[in-house]
C-alpha cells in the first residue's frame, strides 16, 4: 500500500512540493483539491507532478463502495473499500442543526464490548489521519457540499475501533480537520467516543483540543460493566470519572457519558438512581440509547417505556439527560453491522 497524501498538513504539503522541486502555490493547489474530496488525477496542478504524486502516493484512500438510505429517517450508510481492499463503514445523519458523519478509526476493534457488531472478528489495523478524514472529505462531496457550504457539519469518532487504541493517528486528524483553509469543522462540532483508556485520557486533556469528549459507560458497578465492557477489567468507573473531571478542568468542556439500555441488564429504576447518584454534581450529560440490536448477540434493547421512566427518573435527579432517536436501524445502523454482513454473509464467526 502507498503513502496516502491526505495524512500531511498543509504545511508538510508546502514541504513535500518543495521536495519535488515545486513552488509553494502548487502546494496550496494540491491542499484545496484533496479538501474539495479530490483524486489526485482530478488535482488541478501540470500532469508531471500528479504523475510524480501518483507513483508515490494512493489514488484514491477511501472509496464509497456501496450506499444505503433509511426509509425510516433518512440516514444514510456508506461502505466504504480502503486503498488496501479492508472495509469499513459510516453514517450520515441529517439533523435540523446540521448533518452530522460518523467515522471510523480502525478496521474492526479489540475492545470487545458485547453490544457491538464492530468487535466481531477483532481489529485487523489502525487507519492513518488521511484515511479517517478521507471519509469525511469524500461524503461532503458526494452530497453536493465544499469547503464554504458544508454537507457535513459534524463529526462524531463512533463507528468502528476505539479512536484511544489509535491516539496518534486520531489526534493527527484532529489537528488537520480542524485547521483553517481545510474542511475545518470546529473542535465543538466533534464528538469523541471512548470506552475509557483511562491514560489516553488524560492525556488528551493536555492536546488543547476541547471536543466533546464522551465515555460509553453502560454500568453503574465496575462488576455488572465487565459483564458487556471487557475494558472494565483494567480501568475502574473511578477512574474514568478522575479522568473526565480532568478533561473539564483542563479544556472547560462538559463530558458525556453514553448510557446503552439493555433489556435485563442495566434499564430498571434501580439503575436509573445508581447512576444519578454516580453523577450528581458533575459537569456531564447522559445520551441514553436503547440498544440496537445486532444478531449475532444475544442482548435486547430495553422497551420504549422502560427507555422513557429512566430518562424521567434521571431528570428528576436532577441529571442533564437525553433518550437519543434511534437512526438508521432498517439498514444497520450499528457499528460494524454493514462491513461485518459483507464480509461474513453467512453470519458465522470464524
Amino acid at each position: 500500500m502507498k503513502e496516502i497524501l491526505q495524512d500531511f498538513s498543509h504545511k508538510e504539503l508546502i514541504a513535500l512540493a518543495e521536495e519535488l522541486g515545486e513552488k509553494k502555490f502548487r502546494a496550496d493547489q494540491i491542499y484545496l483539491g484533496l479538501m474539495q474530496g479530490k483524486k489526485i488525477s482530478e488535482l488541478n496542478v501540470p500532469a508531471a507532478l500528479r504523475a510524480a504524486l501518483s507513483e508515490r502516493f494512493e489514488e484514491e484512500p477511501v472509496h464509497i463502495l456501496e450506499t444505503f438510505v433509511s426509509e425510516a429517517d433518512g440516514t444514510k450508510k456508506y461502505l466504504f473499500r480502503l486503498a488496501d481492499g479492508n472495509l469499513i463503514e459510516g453514517v450520515l445523519m441529517k439533523y435540523k442543526y446540521g448533518n452530522t458523519q460518523c467515522v471510523s478509526t480502525q478496521v474492526g476493534c479489540r475492545m470487545g464490548c458485547k453490544f457491538c457488531a464492530s468487535t466481531l472478528n477483532g481489529r485487523l489495523r489502525d487507519l492513518t489521519a488521511g484515511e479517517i478524514l478521507s471519509q469525511i472529505l469524500i461524503v461532503n462531496r458526494s452530497e453536493g457540499g465544499n469547503l464554504k457550504d458544508r454537507a457535513v457539519t459534524n463529526v462524531v469518532l463512533m463507528g468502528s475501533g476505539e479512536p484511544f487504541d489509535n491516539y496518534g493517528n486520531v489526534v493527527r486528524f484532529l489537528r488537520n480537520v480542524t485547521a483553517e483553509g481545510g474542511i475545518a469543522i470546529g473542535a465543538r462540532n466533534i464528538s469523541l467516543s471512548t470506552c475509557g483508556l483511562v491514560p489516553e485520557m488524560r492525556k488528551f486533556a493536555e492536546e488543547g483540543i476541547p471536543l466533546n469528549l464522551t465515555v460509553s459507560l453502560h454500568a453503574t458497578a465496575d462488576e455488572e460493566r465487565v459483564r458487556t465492557m471487557p475494558i472494565a477489567n483494567k480501568y475502574k468507573i473511578s477512574e474514568i470519572l478522575d479522568a473526565c473531571a480532568e478533561y473539564f478542568e483542563k479544556t472547560g468542556r462538559r463530558y458525556i457519558f453514553e448510557y446503552t439500555l439493555i433489556s435485563g441488564e442495566n434499564a430498571d429504576e434501580k439503575h436509573a438512581l445508581a447512576l444519578a447518584k454516580l453523577l450528581k454534581g458533575r459537569p456531564c450529560h447522559v445520551n441514553l440509547i436503547r440498544l440496537n440490536e445486532v444478531k449475532e448477540r444475544s442482548l435486547h434493547a430495553a422497551e420504549e417505556r422502560v427507555a422513557q421512566k429512566f430518562l424521567e427518573i434521571l431528570e428528576q435527579q436532577g441529571i442533564s439527560a437525553t433518550l437519543r432517536r434511534s437512526m438508521g436501524s432498517d439498514i444497520g445502523g450499528a457499528c460494524g453491522q454493514l462491513r461485518y454482513s459483507r464480509i461474513f454473509p453467512d453470519g458465522k464467526i470464524p
